[in-house]
């Protein structure tokens, strides 16, 4: 948006014409891709593109730009429409870096190999990130020449070849909390190397990620730290092992004594993923409160929270920290 132009943005959370929202809901697939396509006034378009539209209907555009995959991760959704491992939900999430055109780029994370992997598919070029930019991957890329973005010395450093170039301290970036929340760090380098990558000026990308907020009005649900009642309370949708992990390790940049949990996660996914999610909390949670709301997508009621009780009660008890398990029926109530 700091170009000028007029923006439009699908995701999870809806439809984006520059700040008004004109849909609501899950808008992550094809159709609402097309939908913001279509519309004559939008001139740049920042795509979600689920592996689940992906899977029913395609993409909904024939070539992107810039492509993004942040991660495959432990994997998410797997067990649906075939996908039974992280290397076939690797090939669905990488169909977004196969339409990449000769002049774009795909920028791919280059801690994880199922992302490095897409690399040599596409027909552009490529932008790895990571936070350490002695990863082995990022180096073996720079010294062909490649495009590589990650942390040095508390700041943000776009590399090319053996070029690097600083662009912004971490603790101007409000996203990632001064440097401390290490998967805000990642979201912000792929975000910027994705603006890189459109070719957009380097002095529009810095003033445009220091002034993006990390609250409930700019990113809602994505890591919000709020203060209620003497307690520190962080509001975030991760809702997925890998997710958690990241949650997790966030955590301890936060002097404390005591952590609850108030947790759910759709119906859609395997019991042992669920009891994965259980285990985690089990190992890292004093109380942990589970909550089923409308998301069961054909699970009986009450199954979510009970495959995630087993989950916390079945892991290596000398690794357990929940002293106490509470059960609530909705959102709102818990």
């Amino acid at each position: 948006k700091g170009t000028g132009a007029t923006v439009a943005h699908t995701c999870t959370d809806g439809i984006y014409i520059d700040d008004r929202r004109i849909d609501n809901g899950d808008c992550s697939g094809p159709l609402s891709a097309r939908n913001v396509l279509m519309n004559p006034e939008v001139e740049m378009a920042v795509l979600e593109t689920a592996r689940g539209g992906i899977l029913r209907a395609g993409l909904g555009f024939d070539r992107c730009d810039v492509a993004v995959v942040t991660n495959i991760g432990e994997g998410d959704h797997l067990g649906l429409s075939d996908i039974e491992t992280r290397e076939k939900l690797a090939q669905v999430k990488r169909v977004i870096v196969d339409v990449v055109p000769p002049t774009g780029y795909a920028v791919l994370n280059a801690t994880d190999e199922h992302t490095v992997a897409m690399a040599p598919k596409c027909k552009g070029k490529v932008i790895f990130f990571a936070i350490d930019g002695q990863n082995p991957v990022i180096v073996e890329h720079r010294a062909k020449g490649g495009r590589a973005i990650f942390v040095k010395e508390n700041h943000v450093v776009l590399a090319e070849g053996l070029r690097e170039e600083p662009l912004v301290s971490l603790d101007h970036i409000p996203l990632t909390h001064a440097g401390k929340i290490g998967f805000q760090v990642e979201n912000s380098l792929c975000a910027i190397a994705a603006a890189w990558g459109l070719g957009i000026h380097l002095d529009t990308i810095r003033a445009r990620v220091e002034s993006f907020a990390a609250n409930l009005d700019a990113s809602p649900g994505r890591f919000n730290v709020l203060k209620i009642r003497g307690c520190k309370v962080i509001v975030d949708y991760g809702h997925n092992s890998s997710a958690l992990l990241a949650l997790i390790d966030a955590l301890k940049n936060y002097p404390h004594s005591h952590r609850t949990v108030v947790y759910s996660t759709a119906g859609d996914r395997r019991d042992v993923d669920m009891q994965r999610q259980g285990q985690l909390l089990g190992e890292n949670f004093d109380r942990v409160i589970l909550y089923e709301d409308h998301y069961l997508r054909g699970r009986a009621t009450s199954k979510i929270i009970r495959l995630i009780r087993q989950g916390i009660e079945s892991g290596d008890s000398s690794k357990l920290r929940t002293e106490q398990i509470e059960e609530t029926a909705g959102a709102g109530k818990a």
